[in-house]
């Protein structure tokens, strides 16, 4: 074991490098990642002593299990803020991907009325009120997907121009998805290695010494095939939130991803270039 420590930062530095480009790329400086730091690292610590049955550990505990002098920790009077929305409660994205799936039963409801004409044809208005349950009213949602570039308005119909809902167009919903879905990869990687249960699905297949365009073709294959997997996903997902119980907390959120690049090239992920294939 006394190699652990250099074990997990060396983990920590690969999976930090990715947030530090990302940091610089959007002018976050290190006093403010030593701030944040700082502050996450008493809340997993709060969150660490609960689990153990200590509703709230004393200045003393915290500042063993972090390695914080005693100033640092009465320094910090509030839990982190967090100034994004939240991915998984959109209104927009839950329109989008029921709309997604009617697509896919029927390739004529791509264009909708926006609103019903009173007969049994479905209207944008009708997609919005399941996909938000009510909650929302239907040219709020419809304005946010127009604006995110992802439906078009026109002659009192509404049409959709994506395959996803990836809002490229907006960098704070962006920046929204890669918190949430990076958070819950990584939580799934964590729990496994800290041997937590249920053991969470967590795998990738790799491979090194390959044509660009090679990895392109490969890239294409897997957006087809999780096309595909993402509308039964969403359905069952649908149907599970419907039969649930008042009052439940679960959350789930199923991911997929790709990543190639040329090693050869400036700036490349800094890793040891030689040709392997594997699997996780």
């Amino acid at each position: 074991m006394e190699h652990q420590l250099d074990w997990a930062l060396a983990a920590c530095a690969r999976i930090l490098r990715p947030v530090v480009r990302l940091a610089l790329a959007m002018g976050v400086k290190h006093p403010h990642l030593e701030v944040l730091l700082r502050d996450l690292l008493l809340e997993e610590a709060k969150r660490s002593w609960r689990q153990q049955g200590v509703a709230k550990p004393n200045i003393s505990q915290l500042s063993v299990t972090t390695g914080l002098n005693r100033k640092a920790v009465t320094a910090k009077v509030r839990d982190t803020v967090d100034v994004l929305p939240h991915t998984e409660i959109s209104a927009a994205a839950k329109t989008f991907t029921l709309w997604l799936q009617m697509v896919s039963e029927n390739q004529t409801f791509q264009r909708l009325p926006i609103t019903s004409d009173g007969d049994d044809a479905p209207s944008f208005e009708t997609v919005a009120r399941l996909g938000s349950r009510g909650n929302v009213h239907h040219r709020t949602i419809l304005d946010e997907l127009v604006r995110l570039n992802m439906v078009a308005e026109q002659d009192g119909c509404a049409e959709l121009k994506a395959s996803g809902f990836v809002p490229v167009d907006d960098l704070q919903s962006m920046l929204a998805f890669l918190g949430d879905n990076g958070r819950d990869h990584l939580l799934a990687a964590v729990s496994n290695t800290l041997g937590e249960e249920p053991r969470m699905l967590e795998r990738s297949v790799y491979a090194r010494g390959l044509g660009l365009q090679d990895c392109e073709d490969i890239h294409q294959l897997v957006r087809e095939r999780w096309t595909a997997l993402h509308l039964e996903l969403a359905g069952e997902m649908n149907r599970a939130v419907d039969r649930a119980p008042d009052g439940a907390k679960g959350r789930i959120r199923v991911g997929i991803y790709t990543y190639y690049e040329d090693e050869a090239a400036p700036g490349a992920s800094p890793v040891p270039a030689k040709r392997e294939q594997g699997t996780r």
